[in-house]
């Protein structure tokens, strides 16, 4: 009796081992979605923000969104910086740095994400 149930309610519906190249996306789906979650966060404290600007300081609305919306640690403390980066570029003026010292997207060098796992596949690129 007790085979038979087991047979028909397993414990592990999915096998616990993925493929690499799955989890890679995986991983990269789920930062994504993390990211995406932070975005909204932040979009709705500076909400709460403008909302009771006439009854609470920015850094205590901030608090209180944090609070109200049961947000835990580490995303609370993430949040609440970007919140007040984003109130920042509005308040406090932004240095500009030289030309020649500066980090810009186009001194960035260009992702390579699949090159090392194609070189451990021997796989090459045309």
């Amino acid at each position: 009796m007790w085979n038979a149930l087991k047979r028909l309610f397993p414990e592990n519906i999915f096998a616990r081992k993925i493929d690499p190249g799955a989890e890679r996306r995986l991983r990269l789906a789920q930062a994504r979605a993390e990211e995406s979650i932070i975005r909204a966060h932040v979009d709705n404290a500076l909400m709460f923000v403008d909302t009771l600007a006439e009854d609470l300081t920015f850094d205590r609305a901030i608090d209180s969104y944090v609070r109200q919306m049961s947000i835990p640690e580490p995303l609370a403390s993430t949040v609440a910086t970007r919140t007040l980066v984003v109130l920042g570029q509005d308040l406090v003026p932004y240095r500009r740095r030289s030309r020649e010292g500066a980090t810009t997207d186009e001194s960035r060098p260009p992702l390579r994400l699949n090159e090392a796992s194609e070189a451990k596949r021997g796989v090459k690129r045309a």
